[in-house]
């Protein structure tokens, strides 16, 4: 490969992902600084391809960044015009009076039901008109650094084998170097981990802890359509110490999403969160506007739960982090696009003022978040997702009501989480195993022919981009312990065991990742490493995700 030397690219900005926050970036990078050149990658095949979100859109932080997006085509067609909370049992669901009162945080008013996918190719287009340069299909698969100074990135090489060897259509990445480099990849980043490790951007911190959000897209008939409609539910089917629940969300043309978020601070080692979302459809409060319905399309991808106290140090010697690669996720508000954006946007000042006046004030990023909105909106909600972690599902809901309503988000105190995701499993000794119904492939159905409507992709012929470290910590851990939880967790069925009864063994199915970064998050001894696979490999959701 040493034959193939690295083409170099030289900028003064770089910034990794193309989802809100990284086009945030670049967009108020060249409003500021039309001079700056900016370059921004994107291991998707394209802008939005490896998009997923509910979503219902907080417009706060567009306004703010592009006012004029209402007369300019933006997607955000579909303002939110009623919204219930549930509480479900196995037969009835409860709904929440005086929501706005109860849970002010979850208020809808003024928000757009929309595809965030479609959000971000609007928002890759804007940024492309004002001169940023976009590459899609390009994986960040390594960290440039000299002198203790991240200097850019490097992409992965494409045509390498699962040998390691070169082959015919070998092409070696290139690297992308610049004066400061954004990281904007999204939950769990790749780089990021590299980079959080590298220069210790945990310590003093909580734990990040993460949730899984699967959903669907459906088109349902048009009587049972109530464009503008959110409803969500928490209670059945989980259990009291599994934090969680449903969305459905009706918009555009007779367009449903529906999914379904659990909290990877479960105890129970039987527990599938994929099994999980589809027992939901069946309840009486969701069963009866997905009949007649068509799925169109289906995904995957874990969440930034932690809130303000598990947000890492921002800034490190050449780059910043932004967006849900920090964790700025209003996990309460179920949001984290507007966060994201602003995020973006607030590096992108700090940047520009540098290479404005060719001087680096130390922190000013960092001291800009802490003055902004967006500090104020997750500081006011930081004791919530921790109640639920200390107090179970009623207890947290309960503390959730009092904080909202009596403290307003002012306690004296701040809650923590004490022990990462991957801590909390329970042996299947003493785990409740848990009957989950088959599929009939109507309203239900199974993961494999759920990931093969992500349109997901990956040349078979590459490199294995899910490393476990160790075979026999899988077979003394995860099998003997767990009984292999990744091949439940795994929402695309990547992990399967075979030769179950005589010589267990995990199979690893990597061509049907979607990305979601779960094993990376929740395997017990952290012995699964998700690394970036070949660029436009993985999910290829459409337009309406």
């Amino acid at each position: 490969m040493s034959e193939n030397p690295r083409e170099i690219m030289e900028f003064d900005v770089v910034i990794i992902g193309g989802g809100p926050s990284g086009l945030a970036a670049a967009i108020r990078l060249r409003q500021l600084a039309p001079d700056t050149s900016v370059c921004l990658i994107e291991k998707g095949s394209e802008i939005g391809a490896h998009i997923l979100s509910g979503a219902v859109v907080e417009p706060r932080a567009l306004d703010e960044l592009l006012p004029h997006w209402r007369t300019s085509g933006a997607p955000l067609d579909t303002p939110v015009s009623e919204e219930h909370m549930l509480y479900l049992t196995p037969s009835r669901g409860y709904r929440i009076p005086m929501l706005d009162r109860v849970m002010p945080h979850m208020r809808n008013h003024g928000n757009y039901i929309a595809s965030l996918g479609e959000l971000c190719r609007w928002l890759g287009a804007q940024a492309e008109e004002m001169g940023v340069e976009i590459y899609p299909g390009f994986a960040g698969a390594e960290v440039l650094t000299e002198n203790g100074r991240v200097v850019g990135v490097a992409t992965g090489d494409m045509g390498v084998g699962r040998d390691g060897k070169p082959g015919d259509n070998y092409a070696p990445g290139m690297e992308l170097r610049a004066k400061y480099t954004i990281f904007a990849e999204g939950c769990r980043g790749s780089l990021t981990k590299q980079v959080m490790e590298m220069y210790n951007l945990r310590k003093g911190v909580d734990p990040q802890t993460y949730g899984l959000g699967i959903k669907e897209l459906w088109e349902i008939p048009a009587e049972l359509h109530r464009p503008g409609l959110v409803q969500h539910s928490f209670g059945w089917p989980l259990d009291d110490r599994t934090y969680g629940g449903a969305w459905m969300y009706h918009f555009g043309k007779n367009l449903v999403s529906y999914g379904f978020v659990v909290g990877l601070d479960y105890p129970n080692t039987w527990l599938s969160p994929f099994d999980e979302m589809q027992r939901v459809k069946l309840h009486p409060s969701f069963r009866p506007y997905f009949e007649g319905g068509r799925r169109l399309s289906y995904g995957g991808r874990a969440l930034s739960e932690g809130g303000l106290q598990s947000i890492p140090r921002l800034t490190f010697p050449g780059g910043m982090l932004v967006g849900d690669t920090a964790g700025f996720l209003n996990v309460p508000k179920i949001k984290g696009t507007h966060t994201a954006m602003k995020s973006g946007m607030l590096a992108a000042e700090a940047v520009a003022e540098a290479v404005l006046t060719n001087r680096v004030e130390p922190g000013s990023y960092t001291r800009r978040i802490r003055e902004s909105w967006l500090w104020d909106e997750l500081r006011g909600v930081r004791n919530i997702r921790p109640a639920f972690a200390r107090f179970g599902m009623k207890g947290g809901a309960l503390y959730s009501g009092i904080d909202a309503m009596l403290l307003r988000g002012r306690a004296p105190w701040t809650l923590h989480t004490r022990h990462a995701d991957n801590e909390t499993l329970e042996p299947a000794s003493i785990s409740p195993k848990i009957d989950y119904p088959k599929p009939d492939g109507k309203i239900t159905f199974d993961k494999l022919s759920s990931v093969f409507l992500s349109n997901t992709n990956h040349e078979e012929d590459q490199p294995v981009h899910l490393k476990v470290r160790s075979m026999s910590m899988w077979k003394t851990v995860n099998w003997d312990v767990f009984r292999s939880p990744e091949s439940r967790y795994c929402p695309a069925g990547v992990y399967e065991v075979v030769d179950e009864q005589t010589n267990p063994t995990l199979q690893i199915n990597s061509q049907n990742c979607v990305h979601c970064k779960t094993c990376d998050i929740k395997d017990p001894t952290q012995n699964i490493d998700w690394v970036t696979p070949e660029g436009a490999g993985g999910p290829n959701y459409p337009g309406g995700m």
